[in-house]
């Protein structure tokens, strides 16, 4: 009977990974209908990754290390807070009310320093990853709060994807979720920002990775991009 039953177990393992390829390669066909060549596209470079790239270079050029620091050290918080506002703003990640609510957050010395330094930590900070993230994530719960509510998974990782998207990625809830769904990937999702759905998403990326290397990703840019198509309604299957 155990035996009987470890056969049946492998069985269903096996139908699930037919069913799970089958999903993959049918989001990959998915992505490759809207973009030909993949990440090398040009279409795809209009579309998805420029502004995110640009972005992240405006980034280097006015908060890099060497600057952030000279900022910080001069007490310029509230520089360093909008200028930080101010590269997001090139983006379309934010929704309008996440922007606002960020804006009203730091208006205040207090509120701009806590999020000057507390950004700073979590790009530059020599902790491991999962560390800093928690960090982050209490830095934003103490921040001033005049209507709505600053702590969302998209303003969360907004600034890091944007600062460095080798190491952090963007997370839109329902679209990533939909993705996931499609993809066959089972996305461990909580709602508000924790570190066990940023470590899962991570791993999801890496999954995609893994499935377009042919196609040669360069980032999290091109893997966060890839996601927003398979579970975007802008991208219809």
């Amino acid at each position: 009977m155990k035996m009987l039953q470890t056969i049946q177990k492998a069985v269903r393992g096996g139908i699930a990974d037919v069913a799970v390829h089958r999903m993959r390669r049918k989001a990959l066909k998915k992505f490759l209908y809207y973009f030909r060549k993949g990440y090398r596209d040009k279409k795809y470079e209009a579309w998805e990754r420029d502004y995110k790239w640009q972005a992240h270079l405006l980034w280097e050029q006015q908060l890099n290390t060497r600057l952030y620091q000279q900022l910080l050290s001069d007490k310029r918080y509230s520089e360093i807070a909008h200028t930080a506002v101010r590269i997001e703003s090139k983006t379309n990640l934010l929704f309008s009310f996440e922007k606002m609510a960020l804006r009203d957050a730091v208006k205040t010395e207090a509120g701009a320093r806590a999020f000057a330094v507390g950004l700073y930590n979590y790009v530059y900070g020599e902790q491991r990853l999962e560390e800093r993230f928690i960090a982050f994530t209490k830095v934003l719960e103490a921040l001033p709060r005049k209507q709505t509510r600053v702590v969302t998974w998209p303003l969360h990782t907004v600034f890091g994807f944007i600062a460095n998207p080798m190491e952090h990625i963007f997370l839109k809830p329902k679209v990533t979720q939909a993705a996931a769904k499609k993809y066959g990937f089972e996305f461990d999702y909580r709602s508000g920002p924790n570190w066990q759905t940023y470590e899962s998403l991570l791993a999801f990326a890496e999954t995609v990775r893994a499935d377009t290397r042919d196609y040669q990703p360069k980032d999290y840019i091109d893997l966060q991009s890839f996601i927003w198509v398979q579970g975007s309604e802008e991208y219809p299957d």
